[in-house]
């Protein structure tokens, strides 16, 4: 209601022009010119100085059911900026203007350790022995409260469990055979399958492992097709990245192919696909073409799985390594091989996996460290280091003879073919760098090929909660430290450390025991890198233990 006023008192400051609003609290006032006041309004919203009546304060929050919402700067209305889940245990508080609760991205950071996660199922030899063998991820729980664990596919719910303090639980997922099984002889086409990842989400923070598949011997028989891999969660995915796999396999009549996959969180995720020089050659479908690019909408929880097609060659020319993925919103990215042989003429074959980090937060500098094979022995490996910048130089501490110093285009990447050296690459930019096990015939008597992505120094971390599967002959740990840091594995203190060259940074290999639920605990006084791997007959698998995925400028 509107009221009339006459003219005021004149005394004290000068009047206030005609028709300038004023607001004592939440009434409007209408100035006259001479001292007093035209007109009145109490706002049934909010009084804006200037303006009037509004909807409601300008920058203000509420909460309407899970979401967080924020009044506009000309106070007109509340819009949405943020949806709590109640399933991570968020809730919508209003004063903060955010979600709270552990899993809320506020306290989440950035790291290995989340609440939500897209488990994807990858092309494997699983049509060998489909009925045997199992998908699973293994989910750590990182907290000392009980955390619930809901997996969904789509609108359908698969799992719910629970996951007691400080411990790990196996959780096994039925296969997806569109993105696992086409025929090894005719491997292809491309495929985009609706809903083909799973979504697991946590009340508290969990680290994610999966494993495809998760035994390497059932009684007498042997999958012979391991690998496993470290999931990150969706708030630290990216939207540029490299992509790090290995070069397309021809065996007997079978092309057996290299591929990535890319899982996108949000409808109306748009991907485009750039071909490296290597990676130009591909089973066309699902919108890619048969030369390797494409532009690809997924909604969320989408899969874009891409094969290599032949090129011909020995190691075959088709590799999708170096080939660029960006994304109009965040996406996953998961690079491998159904199954391969590294190198490619030393036998036997085994299958890759591994999530890779995004550009964002890739560094220049990457230590690297041979795994041990048995107590005394190490294991050799390849080192497969991928350029994101054109004219990228290389170099090693110590020095390492015959490793490349010269990347030349954007994508391109180099190989140190089989090393058991411990050794730092700088590149003068940011680059990836991807290893892998030699064949089980390359030496050793164990263990074919495996891939993981090296971390780099500057996404470290003090402490990890690490999965090593208990199903596995041996497991083994290489820890990468300052010389004078004191790291401990489940209270027990780290010895043995040798110096790596003039880095500034020791390497300490030790064995993981089987006992227990495969969990163990590594602490340090300063920031250290962990990389996990383990050995059955004929298979192996290997991962970073754990790292930082911090914004890291070019």
């Amino acid at each position: 209601m509107s009221t009339s006023t006459g003219p005021g008192s004149t005394s004290g400051d000068p009047p206030c022009a005609d028709g300038t609003i004023l607001c004592e609290g939440n009434n409007k006032k209408v100035c006259d010119g001479v001292g007093g006041f035209k007109d009145e309004e109490v706002c049934p919203g909010f009084c804006l100085e200037g303006v009037g009546c509004v909807a409601c304060e300008p920058g203000s929050f509420k909460c309407e059911g899970d979401k967080v919402q924020k009044c506009d700067d000309q106070g007109g209305a509340y819009g949405d900026i943020e949806t709590c889940d109640p399933i991570q245990g968020q809730l919508c508080d209003a004063m903060a203007g955010s979600c709270q609760g552990d899993c809320a991205p506020a306290n989440l950071g950035t790291s290995y350790i989340g609440c939500d996660y897209y488990p994807t199922v990858t092309a494997g030899l699983h049509e060998t022995n489909p009925w045997v063998f199992d998908y699973a991820v293994v989910v750590a729980n990182t907290t000392a409260k009980n955390t619930k664990i809901t997996v969904t596919r789509g609108a359908n719910l698969i799992v719910n469990d629970m996951v007691g303090p400080n411990t790990a639980k196996v959780i096994k997922l039925p296969y997806i055979d569109a993105l696992n099984i086409p025929a090894i002889a005719t491997q292809g086409p491309t495929v985009m399958l609706a809903d083909g990842a799973y979504r697991l989400r946590s009340d508290n923070p969990v680290t994610v492992y999966q494993y495809q598949p998760l035994q390497y011997k059932v009684g007498n028989a042997f999958s012979y097709i391991n690998d496993a891999g470290l999931l990150l969660p969706v708030n630290t995915w990216g939207q540029d990245f490299r992509v790090a796999s290995r070069n397309h396999w021809t065996f007997a009549n079978y092309q057996i192919p290299g591929f990535y996959a890319v899982t996108a969180k949000e409808d109306g995720t748009q991907v485009t696909l750039t071909p490296s020089a290597t990676g130009n050659k591909v089973y066309a479908g699902a919108g890619v073409a048969a030369d390797g690019t494409g532009v690809v909408m997924l909604n969320e929880g989408d899969v874009l799985e891409v094969f290599t097609q032949a090129k011909g060659g020995g190691p075959d020319g088709s590799d999708l390594t170096g080939t660029r993925i960006e994304s109009t919103k965040p996406v996953q990215v998961i690079g491998g091989h159904k199954c391969t042989n590294v190198p490619f003429n030393v036998q036997f074959c085994d299958r890759l996996e591994e999530s890779i980090p995004p550009i964002d937060v890739l560094s220049k500098e990457y230590i690297v460290t041979a795994p041990l094979i048995n107590a005394n022995t190490k294991k050799g490996e390849m080192v497969r280091i991928i350029a994101t910048e054109a004219n990228t130089a290389l170099t090693y501490d110590p020095p390492q003879n015959g490793a490349p110093a010269m990347l030349v285009n954007a994508g391109d990447y180099a190989e140190i073919a089989n090393t058991q050296a411990d050794f730092k690459i700088t590149g003068d930019k940011k680059i990836l760098v991807a290893q892998y096990f030699i064949g089980q015939n390359g030496g050793g008597g164990s263990g074919d090929p495996a891939m993981a992505i090296a971390v780099t120094t500057e996404q470290f971390r003090t402490g990890y909660l690490i999965h090593a599967p208990t199903n596995y002959d041996t497991s083994f740990a290489n820890i990468v430290a300052p010389p004078n840091a004191n790291i401990t594995v489940d209270g027990a203190p780290v010895g043995g450390f040798a110096a790596i060259g003039a880095t500034g940074f020791s390497v300490a290999r030790i064995p993981l025991s089987n006992a227990g639920d495969g969990n163990h605990l590594f602490a340090g006084d300063q920031k250290f890198g962990v990389m996990i791997y383990g050995y059955g007959q004929y298979t192996s698998y290997w991962y970073p233990g754990g790292l930082d995925l911090n914004f890291i400028p070019q």
